[in-house]
């Protein structure tokens, strides 16, 4: 991640929560502040607190820094490849609701859970 705005200071850690669409990773904050780099076009978490919290978990494994996604074979593993440069998660545990499943059925993206349980991985 670049510039100052993305660092996060060591005692901001246990704000940090993981998208449960794409796994990028960031403060409780920076989502409500900026939403989600990948998904904010379909699930718009900008401003809304309590979307932000039912999208996101603070319980993920792992963490994958992406800098170059369209070229990563990590990136391609983990269903990253075409996403933004930054950090995410491994695996990201919670449910995402029903609500947000449907905001993104209605723009014909499928969700597939990123906490392992996806047996159609490719």
């Amino acid at each position: 991640m670049s510039g100052g705005s993305d660092f996060v200071a060591a005692g901001q850690y246990r704000h940090l929560r993981a998208c449960m669409v794409c796994s990028v990773v960031q403060t409780q904050q920076k989502f409500i502040k900026d939403g989600c780099p990948n998904c904010e076009d379909y699930l718009n978490f900008r401003g809304q607190p309590d979307f932000v919290d039912d999208c996101t978990s603070p319980v993920f494994e792992g963490l994958i820094t992406l800098r170059d996604p369209k070229n990563s074979w990590v990136a391609k593993w983990q269903r990253l490849d075409g996403y933004r440069k930054g950090v995410y998660a491994v695996k990201v545990s919670g449910n995402l609701p029903v609500e947000a499943a449907d905001l993104l059925a209605t723009h014909n993206i499928e969700y597939r859970p990123r906490d392992g349980s996806d047996v159609n991985q490719d």
